[in-house]
């Protein structure tokens, strides 16, 4: 099993391959690659298979898709040198099977057969299905006898990379002191200078003043590529308003729902329970004398308040006697001992929840609004098919508009755009990667409804001349005029008080805020977004510094420097944290050392040919 070597690839290459090989060897849509030419490269007598780098690079652009909600290509990967990173990961997985066969290591036919059998992709309700486990395996142009090499191969890797990496610990100081730092603490004063603190000093910009800020700035008002798009769609809650609804199947799915429209009275509840009736009334009898309280017992029985915490309970899901002690009244707080199901038991109640009944009236709204987008759905579904075929024939956009329910619009798209159509994000992955002359597909948005658009046009980043956007260059300079003004003024006024050895509270015109107990990953409301990371750099309580912001410049004055202390108990969670983290970073840097090692005692040899080959398939 291979651990990622770089920190810049995603966990995906943190591959538990074992039992889920299967998933990972799933058709992506990608070309086979067949003949002498799919070998990527070799290390040693291991080949990498084009198909397997294909499938690696396809899966860390899925996942940061995923991640990041926006589209991902090969060049994305490619400019942060992932591309190399997914390349070096399955050279150190070929170095590692390579050592692996040197050394005579492999695994038995009894644990492959263990693998196969326990593996839940290959299970029915009755067990393991040969049947399925060839039906699964053939889907994804695999053989039985191929998978499980496959699996031999990477329990094998796995094997050898525990015995490389298994045990791998950093300092315990390395953690204590990362720790430390990210708990400190810092107490600082703010002086906040607005705009009022440079009135009347600031000239109106001229001709020429604005032209050179535009001509410097110019990136700041040139307008995005824009995408002229004309699409159709629809989405049930288009359509939802014109569905009929059985009344009867309201009244059904109401039905069906009783227990969450109608609910018996409910208290939340703790359970403490003692080893007999004596020994429960012994703890009661001390509660109510006042010498112990609920709480303690708890502790005294080695136990934790959500060990006992059973929630909100009605009386069917207690005995007999301990629903009649626990529902007996709404005053009493501590009821027992009583007979529960697990022996004599003290019962602590938090809340009493009192009896709720939403009758079929009140829900109905709200279930058939439920009912019509599902009907709704269902209709656009039917419709897609028809959609589709009137697409093949050569309708237009324009045409799906006159004879299907699907209706007509047009959107100037931008990377910004989020409205309308524009907040889905299957339209924008889409609206964003098509040609001009791409033909239309029928596609569907995450809430059932469905699209299909056209690319008319594609109006490059434009600059406005000064004279169309004179207004905002003014606002712009204006605002940059300020914020240079205040910085000064700021900046002045710490050299007159170093020169005259005076401190902010001397300056009356100042009104001064105090921040205290911050950490580094705190954010001050209203002020700079760098601001708490400068009180940070700051070297020793009396030290100031200038924070500029957009309409403000704040003076900031470290006042107390509190240090992390490791021995918190609070703190004892995030110290093993940052173990575990470091422990995993020297682990990987071991593993692609050890890699590079059997890289250059065996051989590497790469086919550029068929990388580039590989790279074509995607676009």
């Amino acid at each position: 099993m291979a651990r990622s070597l770089t920190k810049k690839a995603s966990n995906f290459f943190v591959w538990v391959i074992i039992g889920l090989l299967l998933v990972a060897l799933a058709g992506f849509g990608v070309t086979s690659f067949t003949g002498g030419s799919s070998v990527v490269g070799r290390v040693g007598s291991v080949e990498i298979s084009a198909e397997e780098y294909f499938r690696a690079l396809d899966g860390e652009i899925r996942a940061r898709s995923a991640q990041t909600g926006q589209p991902t290509r090969l060049a994305d990967l490619q400019a942060e040198g992932i591309d190399g990173a997914i390349r070096n990961n399955l050279i150190a997985r070929a170095a590692l099977l390579s050592e692996a066969r040197a050394m005579g290591l492999s695994v038995g036919d009894e644990e492959i057969a263990r693998q196969v059998q326990t593996n839940p992709d290959f299970q029915t309700a009755s067990g393991f299905n040969f049947e399925n486990y060839e039906f699964a395996l053939a889907r994804v142009g695999l053989t039985p006898a191929a998978y499980e090499e496959n699996l031999r191969e990477e329990t094998t890797r796995a094997l050898l990379q525990v015995a490389v990496i298994g045990g791998v610990e950093a300092p315990a100081m390395l953690a204590d002191a990362l720790t430390a730092r990210e708990t400190e603490r810092r107490d600082f004063t703010l002086a906040r200078l607005g705009a009022e603190a440079v009135a009347g000093e600031l000239e109106e910009p001229s001709a020429d003043m604005l032209q050179a800020y535009y001509d410097e700035n110019g990136d700041d008002f040139t307008r995005p590529s824009v995408r002229d798009i004309t699409y159709v769609w629809v989405t049930p809650e288009m359509i939802m308003d014109s569905v009929e609804i059985d009344e009867d199947r309201l009244r059904r799915l109401y039905d069906e729902r009783i227990d969450l429209y109608v609910r018996p009275e409910r208290r939340l509840v703790e359970r403490l329970v003692f080893p007999d009736t004596e020994a429960a009334a012994a703890a009661r009898a001390a509660i109510d004398a006042g010498e112990t309280d609920f709480d303690a017992q708890v502790e005294s029985r080695g136990l934790a308040l959500e060990d006992i915490d059973m929630g909100d309970v009605a009386r069917d899901d207690l005995t007999q006697a301990a629903a009649d002690a626990v529902f007996a009244d709404e005053d009493a707080e501590i009821v027992g001992p009583v007979e529960s199901a697990f022996g004599p038991a003290l019962f602590r109640i938090n809340a009493v929840l009192a009896a709720t009944e939403v009758s079929f009236e009140e829900a109905e709204p709200d279930l058939r609004a439920e009912m019509a987008v599902e009907e709704a759905r269902r209709q656009i579904a039917m419709e897609r098919e028809p959609i589709e075929d009137a697409l093949a024939g050569g309708a237009t956009i324009e045409d799906l508009a006159d004879e299907t329910i699907l209706e007509l619009g047009t959107i100037d798209f931008t990377r910004l755009s989020e409205d309308a159509i524009a907040a889905y994000d299957a339209f924008r992955d889409v609206a964003s990667d098509v040609d001009i002359g791409d033909f239309p597909e029928t596609l569907e948005l995450s809430d059932g409804g469905l699209f299909a658009l056209r690319l008319n046009e594609i109006v490059p980043p434009l600059l406005p001349p000064l004279a169309e956007i004179e207004d905002d260059v003014s606002a712009a300079w204006r605002d940059a005029a300020l914020s240079e003004a205040l910085e000064s003024r700021a900046q002045q006024l710490l050299t007159d008080m170093a020169t005259l050895g005076a401190v902010l509270e001397d300056r009356a015109e100042l009104s001064l805020q105090t921040e205290t107990g911050i950490a580094r990953q705190d954010f001050i409301p209203e002020t700079p977004p760098g601001l708490v990371g400068q009180a940070f750099d700051l070297a020793a309580p009396g030290d100031m510094a200038v924070v500029a912001g957009n309409d403000a410049a704040i003076i900031l004055r470290l006042d107390a420097i509190t240090p992390g202390n490791v021995n918190e108990p609070e703190v004892a969670f995030l110290r093993d944290l940052v173990q575990d983290q470091i422990n995993q970073s020297l682990a990987a840097d071991m593993f692609e050392g050890f890699g590079q090692a059997m890289e250059a005692d065996v051989g590497l040899t790469l086919n550029q040919a068929v990388i580039n080959a590989v790279h074509l398939n995607f676009p």
